[in-house]
């Protein structure tokens, strides 16, 4: 079977495979906008081509810049568009253009992959690893009162509510500043934005949309929301500068007239609202999940790129199945820096690369996955150093999707 790139030329076919693969058909012309393809780049598709010429296989990347702990932009490849034929499975595609996508990520200086999985079951085996969660939090309207802030710290801001049409500009800034800060967040390029491409509020659906904007008028934080039938008022996502700014928002959502619920889509794990609300036990926490998945290309770089927030020192046994790979890393972190050379010493922790995907990000605590019996812990207090140096300054959220 044979791995080949693709060019412009390629895109309509390139869709009729990948559709092809899940029994689905495209709801618009592969040369047409506003779908997600339209934002596909070609020179970064692969298909699988079967020995009679035939395309049986797709898998694209898409070029993002992930948000690490501490603040750090690096370059990442988005995984997606993956997809072979039923006829062709179970035949060794998967695992090549796998193998060619990291290759070239590789080549472009890229040492992280990431992507979500459609298959919690499928990308453990490449060395992905869920790094970031994500839940939906739901709120009767009649028990979604919100407490004064007892330690202060009133909004001197001011929400106005605007249609999706009336706003693009103004989204693609403050979900630009926001990402920037967020550990696991990824960029949104302008021509996705341009384009239309992805899910609301990127995709201009029909949404009404809050944004804040601070005591100078400038906007800081957005809601994109809409009513769903029969009266549950659905919030794609907040964007928010801060816990008071994504309070005000909540605020507003809450105490909408005429729906039964509010429903928060993509709710950052650990966030204070639920202490906010008159009744605690009144939002309820559903569908929590993984989302992004990382997957480490160069373990030196990748722990040397990212900040830390405590001092230390841990020997990392890291083994890669997959791409045949094993290496010893004495990694050395000193005022929110590290450094990471091979070592001959005796390893803290032995792990396969898809736990320190995991860990990466500081949503997924070390101890978690050595009490799960994935990480090796050599020494009693390994676990605890580890996860004393992973953690991030907040956990890790992504909204993107792709």
């Amino acid at each position: 079977m044979e791995i080949r790139s693709t060019t412009e030329q390629d895109r309509g076919v390139f869709i009729d495979t990948l559709f092809a693969a899940f029994a689905r058909f495209p709801d618009a012309p592969a040369d047409s906008g506003g779908g997600v393809w339209s934002a596909l780049e070609m020179d970064r598709a692969l298909l699988a081509v079967a020995p009679d010429g035939r395309p049986v296989g797709t898998a694209a990347m898409y070029s993002f810049e992930l948000t690490l702990p501490g603040g750090g932009l690096v370059p990442v490849g988005g995984v997606s568009a993956v997809g072979v034929l039923p006829s062709h499975r179970r035949r060794g595609a998967l695992t090549a253009m796998k193998r060619h996508q990291f290759a070239k990520a590789r080549e472009r200086g890229e040492f992280l992959s990431v992507l979500l999985a459609s298959e919690a079951t499928i990308y453990g085996r490449f060395g992905y690893g869920p790094a970031t969660y994500t839940q939906r939090l739901t709120v009767p309207r009649h028990r979604g009162a919100l407490t004064a802030p007892r330690a202060g710290g009133t909004d001197t801001g001011s929400v106005e509510v605007l249609r999706r049409a009336e706003c693009g500009e103004v989204l693609e800034a403050v979900y630009d500043r926001y990402r920037r800060a967020q550990p696991g967040a990824l960029s949104r390029p302008p021509r996705w934005w341009s384009l239309g491409a992805g899910q609301p509020p990127i995709a201009p659906a029909p949404r009404y949309v809050a944004v804040h904007r601070d005591a100078d008028g400038v906007p800081d934080g957005y809601a994109s929301y809409s009513l769903d039938e029969p009266d549950s008022l659905v919030v794609d996502e907040i964007i928010a500068a801060d816990d008071t700014v994504y309070t005000a928002l909540a605020r507003l959502l809450l105490d909408h007239d005429l729906v039964s619920e509010v429903v928060f889509k993509h709710f950052p794990p650990e966030h204070p609202l639920r202490w906010q609300l008159v009744d605690f036990s009144a939002g309820q926490l559903t569908r929590h999940t993984e989302w992004l998945w990382v997957r480490i290309l160069d373990v030196p770089r990748a722990l040397t790129s990212r900040g830390w927030f405590g001092d230390g020192e841990l020997v990392l046994d890291v083994d890669d199945p997959f791409l045949g790979e094993h290496g010893r890393y004495l990694l050395t972190v000193r005022d929110g820096k590290a450094d990471c050379v091979p070592t001959d010493r005796e390893p803290d922790l032995s792990l396969d690369v898809r736990d320190l995907g995991a860990v990466y990000l500081g949503g997924t605590a070390p101890s978690t996955l050595v009490r799960a019996g994935h990480i090796r812990a050599h020494r009693p207090d390994a676990a605890a150093r580890a996860d004393a140096l992973f953690r991030a300054e907040r956990p890790p959220h992504c909204l993107h999707w792709f």
